[in-house]
């Protein structure tokens, strides 16, 4: 039984997070407008957010510029450019992907950057590698978090060593991360029980990221929450790959905390996002995305059907049962 008080009450230590232009980022190719991008800033500061994810730290050599809009590269110019010195208590943040960013490069020292938070992003099987990211930011003056991707698909002991070496790390958050959205609410809570068990160990942080392939996410994040984890994801209109994430009306909505208002993410959800959806840009639950996420896989397979305009969906079931 939780603790009423990690649902009804609030919690201080509770950071929301606005990841809508880094996994929603995924949806358009990271092609916002800056009057998008600023107004989206704004509304974070009204609502309260404590943290605003502006993008990836992506390599250039890997992803062709050509192809993705700034955000995919998050210049600290393009950032200055666009919403400026940043002087608020609101911390900006982008994510850098173990092996697909050339962090010694392209991640400055905190001193000469606007961003607050570099969020390293790996799978158990690439942890060296990730420490190794976590520990140069840390050096350059950044506070850091670690997302470790597709969980659902790893052994539990080989969890346990991941998290075993990341909370030595000099890392300050561990996130939770269903990838495929395949993990139900009694799950999360036996991860976010594990997570706590090393976090309170080493003094760390947890967090939770949320995928809606069954309509879970934001179930998963406020099971989470209750559980103790601290640090919770969630998109304007759940914007984010394939079905999307927990969403932030929701979430503020829920949360207790009187530091957070939901009347500006609302009016932001009619003024910017439904337009964004009437401009053609395609996410959110369906049932390719439910499939997928049943079958515990990637949801690569389902944007595909998407972006194909298909609605066999019986004979898509069919091709990835093929393939599980």
């Amino acid at each position: 039984m939780k603790e009423l008080s990690k649902l009804l009450g609030f919690r201080k230590e509770i950071k929301v997070v606005d990841a809508t232009m880094r996994d929603g980022g995924l949806v358009n190719d990271f092609f916002f407008d800056d009057k998008f991008v600023q107004r989206l800033y704004q509304t974070n500061l009204k609502a309260g957010v404590d943290c605003m994810e502006v993008g990836y730290k992506a390599s250039r050599e890997i992803f062709d510029p050509k192809k993705f809009g700034k955000w995919k590269f998050s210049a600290d110019e393009d950032i200055l450019a666009v919403i400026g010195e940043n002087n608020t208590d609101m911390k900006l943040a982008v994510m850098a992907d173990v092996g697909r960013c050339n962090y010694r490069q392209d991640i400055h020292d905190k001193k000469s950057s606007p961003l607050d938070i570099i969020r390293v992003a790996t799978y158990v099987n690439t942890m060296p590698a990730a420490i190794d990211m976590i520990e140069d930011s840390k050096k350059k003056g950044y506070e850091v978090t670690c997302n470790i991707m597709a969980i659902s698909n790893a052994q539990e002991g080989d969890i346990k060593i991941a998290l075993e070496m990341l909370c030595q790390s000099p890392v300050d958050v561990i996130y939770i991360v269903d990838s495929f959205g395949s993990l139900y609410p009694e799950q999360i809570a036996r991860i976010s029980d594990l997570y706590m068990e090393y976090a309170v160990k080493y003094g760390k942080q947890v967090g939770i990221h949320a995928h809606n392939n069954q309509q879970l996410a934001f179930a998963n994040t406020i099971e989470a929450v209750g559980d103790g984890v601290n640090w919770l994801d969630a998109t304007y209109s759940g914007m984010g790959r394939g079905a999307g994430n927990c969403s932030m009306e929701n979430l503020l909505g829920f949360l207790r905390n009187p530091k957070y208002n939901i009347f500006p993410v609302i009016r932001f959800v009619e003024n910017d996002m439904i337009p964004l959806r009437q401009s053609g840009v395609t996410w959110g639950y369906d049932l390719q995305y439910l499939m997928t996420g049943l079958l515990n896989q990637h949801p690569r397979t389902a944007i595909d059907f998407t972006k194909a305009g298909r609605t066999d969906y019986v004979e898509f079931y069919k091709e990835i049962v093929a393939q599980d």
